[in-house]
Formats: C-alpha cells, structure tokens, sequence
C-alpha cells in the first residue's frame, strides 16, 4: 500500500490517491465519499481510513459542476452590519437543515451589492437571499426574473413580481422600545434616525406614532444618524451640545448605540443614570458582558428559517405567491441600559 509521501507534497490528493491507498477501485472509493449504497463496512471503514490518512476531501464545487443544479443558496451581507453576521449563522443552520448550501458575498467599504450579487451568480446560485439591500426595486425585479430573491429586512412597496420579503415588524418594535421608556418615566425620547438605511422609515414611523399615542407629540424629535458606530457618536455629540438633554435615546440600530454609549462614556455622562439608551437588532455586540444593551429583537433564526423556506419553496415549486411578505415581531430585551430617569 503506498505511503502517503506518495502525494506529491502541496497537491492536493485525488480520487485516485485515495483508491490506491485504500487499495479498492476508483468507483468503490467514489461510492463510499458520496455516501452511496453498496459498499461493504469493511470497504468503506478503510476507504474512510484512508482519506482521513492522506487529507483527502471531496472537490464540491467540482461536484456541483457535474450535476445540473447546484443546491446553493447565495447570500448577500454587509460586513459593516453586526446583525447580518448573526443571521449568515441563523442562515448556515437554516439551509442545511434544509439541504441546501450557503454561499457568501460581502458588501464592503470597496465593494458594492452589485459585485456582491454578480460573484454569487456567477457561483450558480440557485437562489439569492439579500439581507438589507439597497439596491433599486427595478433591480431586484431583474434578479427575480432570473431566479428567486428573497429581500431580508427591507419593506418593499408595492410588492415586487418574483420577490419574497421577510422582515421583522419595525414599526412595532421601535413602539415596544418608547412603550418601555415610558413606562420607566421617561418623556424626553430622542430617536438617532436611520435615514434611507432599510427599516428606517418604519421604525422612524413607529416611534412617532408611540411617542403620540402617550400624549407626547410636543416632544417628538429626530436627530440624523445611520448605520454604524460613527453615525451613532456624530448624533451622540449634538446631544452633548446641547444645554437640555435628553433622557432617553432610541437608536436606529446596535451599531449605531455602541458609539453613542462610547461617545456619553468618554463625555463622562452615565449611562443609565443620567440617559438610557435602546438599541435595535439584539445583535451580538448588545449581549457583550460590558454592553448588556437594551434593544429591540429582531428574531434572526427566525428571520433565517423564513428565508430559506421561501427560497426553498419557490426552487421546489412550492410557493404560495399569498405568502411573498411575511413579517415576524420582534421583542424588547432589557438589559442594563435603561432605567427610571433622575428628572422626568
């Protein structure tokens, strides 16, 4: 039986390499990799032993190439957006429990949605699931006559032909953070606005009907904010600025009430004592042990299972097109954020 020196050193081994050192038949070594039927335990315990021996893994794209579908999901992310790392996870557990695969494209600082997109396409995806995006509706239209898109976290109206749409209840959720508030006393709400970021119009919309609905309308205000810690600190130090602050902040996002809280933190201004903060997504960074974020729930493993099942769906031929939107409500996590305010 050769050793395993026989593998040229940094190739990678072959099928071949693998029959021979197992001393069995290319088929027989193929049969037991795919899991097939008809080898003997024997066989297939020393086929096993044999590939574990050399580091012989299956080429999988490869393999994907020979078949006539690819069984891929393509995902579009943001690795500025901490959420959409929690949901590529949700997303991994969700499409394998379905048998299917996930592939990944980021969108970066130097890299737009359109590369990302193009990239998953070009890696046979059979579907595409976007978290976020901003891309024109008429865009999305174009990719769903191609093949199934599911937007993730965006509101699209009207509803686009092709386009499934799961997303959580913004609006509701931005309600629950100022019915929370209120409850601890709180009247001077400030929202840290998204802008045009997906969501931000419906959370946007939430907090003004909440902070209404308590007989607060005189004390509505937005102040411009976005995505990220940066937007979040900029919109912190308007506050700062000001000789009547706030006694409480709702931001657009984690992201963006990580660098408001970095921003009060470094002014000295005690978070909760002396202003509370609310974040939105319960994405990792709010359940840091030195963050302990209060924030709004976006439900991501449940976002990620509606995804996949839409996607899923529609591949099988199995979609109700009554279904293109579902919408799944998000909960308040309290944490150690807010609490009753020192002046009403």
């Amino acid at each position: 039986m050769p050793s395993r020196s026989a593998v040229p050193d940094g190739k990678r081994p072959t099928l071949s390499d693998l029959a021979a050192r197992a001393g069995v038949s290319v088929p027989l070594a193929s049969m037991v990799m795919r899991g097939a039927k008809g080898p003997s335990a024997a066989s297939r315990e020393r086929v096993l032993r044999a590939a574990q021996e050399i580091g012989y893994r299956p080429d999988s794209r490869a393999r994907l190439l020979r078949s006539s579908r690819s069984h891929l999901v393509g995902v579009q992310f943001d690795l500025r957006q901490p959420f959409h790392a929690d949901m590529v996870e949700a997303l991994y557990a969700a499409a394998g429990a379905a048998g299917y695969q996930i592939a990944l494209s980021a969108v970066a600082a130097s890299r737009s949605e359109q590369e990302a997109v193009e990239t998953l396409l070009d890696d046979r995806c059979e579907a595409l699931i976007l978290l976020s995006p901003h891309a024109p509706v008429a865009r999305l239209a174009e990719l769903a006559a191609q093949l199934p898109v599911v937007s993730v976290a965006r509101r699209l109206r009207p509803l686009t032909d092709g386009v499934d749409v799961v997303r959580a209840a913004d609006d509701e959720g931005a309600r629950q953070a100022v019915d929370h508030l209120v409850a601890l006393g709180h009247h001077d709400i400030v929202h840290i606005d998204g802008g045009r970021a997906p969501g931000a119009a419906d959370r946007r919309r939430g907090y003004k009907s909440a902070m209404k609905d308590h007989g607060l309308t005189d004390r509505v205000r937005l102040v411009p904010g976005g995505l990220t810690e940066d937007h979040g600190a900029a919109a912190a130090r308007t506050l700062l600025a000001e000789a009547a602050r706030p006694t409480a902040v709702l931001a657009f996002n984690d992201h963006c009430a990580i660098g408001v809280l970095d921003t009060f933190l470094r002014a000295r201004i005690p978070v909760p004592d002396e202003i509370s903060v609310v974040g939105f997504d319960d994405s990792h960074l709010a359940r840091l042990a030195h963050v302990q974020l209060t924030t709004v729930g976006q439900e991501a493993r449940q976002l990620a299972r509606r995804a996949v099942s839409r996607a899923v769906a529609r591949l099988e031929g199995e979609a109700a097109d009554d279904e293109r939107e579902v919408v799944v409500t998000p909960h308040l996590v309290i944490r150690s954020t807010t609490r009753a305010p020192c002046r009403s």
